[in-house]
């Protein structure tokens, strides 16, 4: 299995999204661990589902 390239990093606060090919932070500070996220990601990463999952995460910050 070759590297992921979207991978979860704890950070003060919660979580945040690494992009390993783009050396940058992907996203906002997740409470929780965005497992199904990062799969989706790391997958077939379709757009019309990671929206629905982004969607989910922020609601539950609120």
């Amino acid at each position: 299995m070759g590297r992921r390239r979207y991978v979860a990093r704890g950070v003060p606060g919660g979580y945040r999204v690494w992009d390993n090919q783009g050396r940058r932070w992907w996203g906002d500070l997740y409470e929780l661990c965005p497992d199904d996220l990062l799969v989706e990601l790391n997958g077939e990463a379709d757009p019309a589902r990671i929206t629905a999952l982004l969607r989910r995460c922020r609601a539950l910050k609120r």
